[in-house]
């Protein structure tokens, strides 16, 4: 369950990366909240919490 979450996580980051005409608008906001959720759910992990 952690690796399909954490897989999740990462194509989400992948394409909320502001690369694309329609998301340029979007700013890095996207991109950093989803930078940050895949970088506690890492962190979690590490220690073993989840």
């Amino acid at each position: 369950m952690l690796v399909f979450l954490l897989i999740v996580l990462l194509l989400m980051f992948l394409v909320s990366i502001p690369r694309w005409p329609w998301s340029r608008e979007w700013g890095y906001y996207a991109c950093t909240g989803i930078g940050v959720l895949l970088a506690a759910v890492s962190l979690l992990a590490w220690l073993q919490i989840f």
